[in-house]
């Protein structure tokens, strides 16, 4: 099969890419991959057909890994030049979202010792209401309870990081009104 099928698929490779190194190269790795489907006993009823499709999906692969180097060095752009992190990276997100941790965990070590239990059951072990009323030896309906007030003591802890609980909209704080 090597020698029969060599020159031919090297010049239809070389006709795609115009090297004559990347042709011997796409050549080279279509026939290992042959050769590793034909080791593994996959029957080959067209072999020729095989090179030349193995040859084309080693083509793009080699494109497709191009165009991923086809950037600078990142190190080398000045600072300006870099494209930006991941926002979730950025120190102000970083900081952002630590005080948030801290936050929820103050409000959840707030929480009355029971309390605090069948939260952090349901919420970190993802336990359901009968397997924590159960556990806890308590009613379902108190399961329910402790889990509200969990819920709510989040709650409250989002409200405050979003810059307060929302104002209804018919109040104005210090509304004043105009002296005639």
């Amino acid at each position: 099969m090597f020698l029969h099928y060599y020159r031919e698929l090297l010049n239809f490779c070389l006709r795609q890419v115009r090297d004559h190194d990347a042709a011997a190269d796409i050549v080279q790795e279509s026939y290992a991959r042959v050769l590793a489907m034909e080791q593994a006993r996959a029957p080959i009823a067209e072999p020729r057909a095989l090179l030349y499709q193995t040859a084309r999906h080693v083509m793009v692969d080699q494109y497709r890994r191009a165009q991923l180097r086809t950037h600078e060095d990142l190190h080398a752009l000045d600072e300006m030049a870099q494209p930006p992190g991941p926002a979730h990276e950025e120190p102000d997100a970083v900081l952002s979202s630590a005080q948030a941790m801290a936050a929820y965990a103050s409000a959840i070590e707030a929480l009355p010792l029971r309390c605090r239990e069948a939260f952090m059951l349901h919420v970190f072990d993802d336990l359901p209401y009968a397997q924590i009323a159960q556990r806890m030896g308590i009613s379902l309906s108190m399961v329910e309870k402790h889990i509200a007030r969990g819920r709510l003591a989040c709650r409250a802890c989002e409200l405050l990081q979003q810059g307060g609980p929302p104002q209804p909209a018919n109040t104005a704080p210090h509304a004043t009104r105009p002296q005639p």
